[in-house]
């Protein structure tokens, strides 16, 4: 399956996650991802402007964690090819492409969480 027809959330991963952790546990989860990736994707904008590669890293580091965790596995590639790539060669659109696919994850996993 290629990255475009793939879904936004793998919902066999987040109904693992569910299954193994409880389902109000990740609703707490999903809930500070939500608030804490935006925080993330400023960081990475900050960290790419003033040149600093292991801030960016970092970032992008939890962002593909945390993707991954939730079953946005688009988002959480996305993410890694970030954390991989020189900092210098990262484009404007590789951030904007990041926070689009988030804003899209977002919408599932509020949408999976609380209807």
């Amino acid at each position: 399956m290629s990255a475009a027809s793939s879904p936004i959330i793998d919902t066999q991963v987040f109904g693992e996650l569910q299954n193994n952790t409880g389902a109000d546990f990740v609703i707490e989860l999903v809930d500070t991802f939500l608030d804490e990736a935006p925080q993330l994707l400023a960081q990475m904008r900050s960290a790419r402007a003033a040149a600093d590669a292991d801030s960016f890293r970092r970032a992008a580091h939890s962002l593909k964690s945390n993707g991954n965790t939730f079953g946005a596995l688009a988002f959480a590639a996305q993410a890694r090819s970030l954390e991989l790539a020189v900092l210098a060669q990262v484009e404007e659109g590789a951030l904007a492409a990041l926070e689009e696919a988030f804003g899209q994850a977002a919408a599932r996993l509020r949408e999976l969480c609380h209807g």
